[in-house]
C-alpha cells in the first residue's frame, strides 16, 4: 500500500512539474527595458534593448526651467547612468566633477558631464505634472505622460 501512495505522489509531482514548465514557457515575459509602477508592478511599456544599448530621459528642470537629459547604458544586465546634459545650474544639478568624470560643451552651449559609472538600482522617475519626461531609445521618442500618466511614478528595470 505504501508503494502505491509513493508512486502516486511522485506521479502528481511529475505532472505538476511538467505543467509548471509548460506554463513558464508559454507565460508572456517582459524582456528588455521595462517601465512599471513601482508599487503595483503593473507594466506600462517594455522596449527591446540589448547589452550595451543606451537610452535617455529628458525633462524640464523644475527650478531653472531648462532641459536636462540623463543618459543610461545597459551593462551586465543592469542600468548605469553614463552622462548628463544640462544648460544651467539649479537645485539637484551637479556643480563639481568627481573622479573619472569630464566636462565638455555641446555646440548649443549645453554642459555635458560624462564618465559616470553608477549602477541605478531602484531607478524611479515621477512624470512631470507641468512638463513631460521623454524617453529616447535609438531615434524614437516616447512621452512618459502618454505611456504612464502625469504624476505617475515609473520604475525602470532591465530583464534579459
Amino acid at each position: 500500500m505504501k508503494g502505491k501512495s509513493v508512486k502516486f505522489a511522485v506521479g502528481i509531482a511529475a505532472v505538476l512539474a511538467i505543467a509548471a514548465i509548460l506554463l513558464g514557457f508559454s507565460w508572456p515575459k517582459e524582456e528588455g527595458l521595462i517601465l512599471r509602477d513601482p508599487r503595483t508592478r503593473e507594466v506600462y511599456a517594455s522596449f527591446p534593448l540589448e547589452e550595451g544599448g543606451r537610452f535617455s530621459i529628458t525633462f524640464i528642470h523644475s527650478v531653472n526651467k531648462t532641459p536636462l537629459t540623463d543618459v543610461y547604458e545597459i551593462r551586465g544586465g543592469d542600468i548605469y547612468v553614463v552622462e548628463t546634459k544640462y544648460y544651467s545650474f539649479g537645485a539637484g544639478v551637479q556643480t563639481e566633477l568627481e573622479e573619472g568624470q569630464s566636462l565638455s560643451y555641446a555646440e548649443d552651449g549645453a554642459m555635458i558631464i560624462s564618465g559616470f559609472d553608477k549602477k541605478m538600482t531602484g531607478m524611479v522617475y515621477v512624470v512631470g505634472k507641468i512638463s513631460d519626461h521623454v524617453l529616447k531609445i535609438g531615434e524614437a521618442d516616447y512621452s512618459l505622460t502618454e505611456l504612464c500618466g502625469k504624476g505617475s511614478a515609473v520604475e525602470f528595470v532591465y530583464r534579459r
